[in-house]
């Protein structure tokens, strides 16, 4: 992605992080029907605090996020900071929570994909083949 482009997206994320923090999600909080979180995680390369609006699953007792990227060729950047941090806060409409994050491996990531997100949203199986990659699962798990 060139300088331009990639400025440009990550502005736009952080209009849409501000709009959705201070409607309490009432702007923002749905996206092609899909609920949306506010996802904040420490960089891993700056140790600042990076906030995301991101489309998001209920399961179990915790949430699961893919990392679709619009279906984009690389994995976004939150995948990549959730992997190091091991933990996260969430925004879910006016509600805040401090949860532990994990990337799914393998035959889990397979089961979520197929299971939860594809049952769910179908259109999302366009991500993976615009994409030629496997698309990465995040499971987000309150604390209690």
């Amino acid at each position: 992605m060139n300088p331009i482009a990639k400025r440009a997206m990550a502005a736009g994320s952080r209009a849409a992080s501000w709009v959705y923090r201070r409607s309490n999600g009432r702007i923002g909080g749905s996206v092609k029907g899909l609920p949306v979180l506010l996802l904040t995680v420490t960089g891993r390369k700056t140790g600042r605090a990076r906030s995301a609006p991101v489309a998001y699953f209920e399961h179990g007792d915790g949430y699961v996020l893919a990392g679709t990227a619009g279906g984009a060729k690389t994995d976004p950047q939150w995948i990549h900071n959730l992997a190091a941090a091991g933990q996260a806060s969430i925004q879910v409409r006016e509600h805040r929570y401090d949860v532990d994050a994990r990337i799914a491996e393998s035959g889990e990531r397979d089961e979520l994909w197929k299971n939860v997100i594809l049952t769910r949203a179908p259109s999302f199986s366009s991500y993976e083949e615009k994409s030629g990659r496997p698309i990465p699962i995040a499971v987000l798990t309150p604390h209690s």
